[in-house]
């Protein structure tokens, strides 16, 4: 089997680093201008000088996102945007509009282009298209396409091919939504996306007699738009086996460490088990699996892989996220002499709280906290501060980057 990319989403520099301390063998990410995802962290040019520097010193990739739809104000800048990424050689620029395009190639930039999957690449002639011109190196398709046609598409094309198989749905084909523009004035396509399809709406259909919405859910409508989050995991080594497509991609860059890392943390298990055994063991499987329900999500589907979703897509129940846990610390440190850790907390805990702890060397280790004291070594019974840094002694050892959670009552 071919060596095969897992692609992770990076909001910010943290996460960035996460994301390559649990497996991912590159990083997408955001400037603070042109890329789809304007409410993320992002990175600031030196921030960004950081990234790729980062990456590359432990022979990861690193891609840079240029895929908004600009109006012509949105296109101020770019040249001067394009001077800096030539200068610090990220590893592809993902782009979707013809324009930017154009222009990164009157500009005489040297980064080879990722086709981004906004550009809604459906099938083996839109491939070609874009193999055809200069830099292109990958094409991103869109999530609405099956593993059969996928196969196609690879048959007919020489090509890098990216695939989404983790994460967030929207609505709208490949993401191209035009309702959150419509209903609060901020444009999706510019990276600004208010998310609307979350929304309960009251719905009559009138020029589809028979078709009946499920509006009686709750006192206040029917989440009609909101789909499932994709999660192919328990699919993977069949889409492996087909050896079709060169990467990976996990959605994700609004979400948190925690997200990235465990997602990030299943795959990788996943595909470094069918790559060396053909397959997975069922409880390995099942282990898995459960991983992904202990992050935020809503109900999983397949989406269009293996056939059209049908009811499996939609949540109308609810526009909120399943959470069973909470990301509640990072190990920063261990000493093994006197079995303390040190932690920054990320959500309140407090002595008598159960507490998991999980790394890339180990599955979990469950502890009910004993004692605790602050960075000054004064006991303390609870730790409510954001990123407050404390200490506790450990019966099992950890690591730094270890991530810690807590189980919702």
């Amino acid at each position: 089997m071919s060596e095969l990319e897992l692609l992770a989403p990076a909001g910010n520099l943290e996460k960035l680093k996460f994301a390559f301390h649990y497996g991912a063998d590159a990083v997408y990410c955001a400037g603070k201008a042109f890329g789809l995802r304007a409410f993320a962290g992002n990175f600031s040019e030196e921030e960004l000088r950081e990234a790729v520097a980062y990456a590359h010193s432990l022979s990861k990739k690193i891609y840079v996102t240029l895929n908004m739809y600009p109006h012509n104000e949105d296109l101020a800048g770019l040249d001067e945007y394009l001077d800096f990424l030539e200068e610090i050689q990220p590893d592809a620029l993902l782009v979707a509009d013809p324009g930017i395009y154009d222009l990164i190639q009157e500009k005489g930039v040297t980064i080879p282009i990722h086709i981004s999957t906004q550009a809604t690449v459906v099938n083996w002639a839109g491939v070609r298209f874009w193999q055809k011109q200069k830099n292109v190196e990958r094409v991103v398709l869109a999530r609405e396409l099956s593993l059969e046609e996928i196969q196609t598409i690879a048959d007919k094309t020489d090509t890098e091919l990216e695939i989404f198989v983790h994460g967030a749905m929207c609505m709208s084909y490949s993401g191209r939504c035009l309702m959150s523009n419509y209903m609060t004035g901020r444009d999706a396509n510019r990276g600004e996306c208010a998310q609307p399809c979350r929304w309960n709406y009251a719905l009559v259909e009138e020029k589809r007699p028979g078709v009946y919405y499920p509006i009686e859910q709750d006192a206040h409508g029917s989440y009609i738009f909101n789909s499932f989050d994709l999660c192919t995991l328990e699919r993977l080594p069949a889409l492996l086996r087909e050896q079709s497509v060169q990467s990976l991609k996990i959605e994700g860059r609004m979400k948190s460490l925690y997200y990235v890392s465990t997602v990030i943390r299943c795959y990788r298990a996943v595909i470094d088990a069918v790559t060396a055994h053909g397959g997975v063991a069922e409880e390995e499987m099942t282990y898995w699996l459960d991983e992904l329900e202990k992050v935020s999500h809503r109900p999983y589907t397949t989406g269009f892989l293996f056939g059209r979703p049908e009811d499996n897509a939609v949540n109308h129940a609810s526009g909120g996220y399943i959470k069973p846990y909470d990301f509640v610390g990072i190990v920063k440190d261990y000493d093994a002499e006197t079995g303390i850790v040190t932690i920054e907390q990320r959500n309140k805990i407090a002595v008598g709280d159960t507490i998991q702890f999980f790394g890339r060397t180990y599955r979990e280790y469950d502890h009910q906290i004993s004692a605790m004291t602050d960075e000054d070594g004064l006991a303390i019974d609870a730790a409510p501060h954001a990123q407050q840094i404390i200490h506790m002694p450990l019966p099992f050892a950890v690591e730094p980057m270890d991530l810690i959670r807590k189980k919702i009552d």
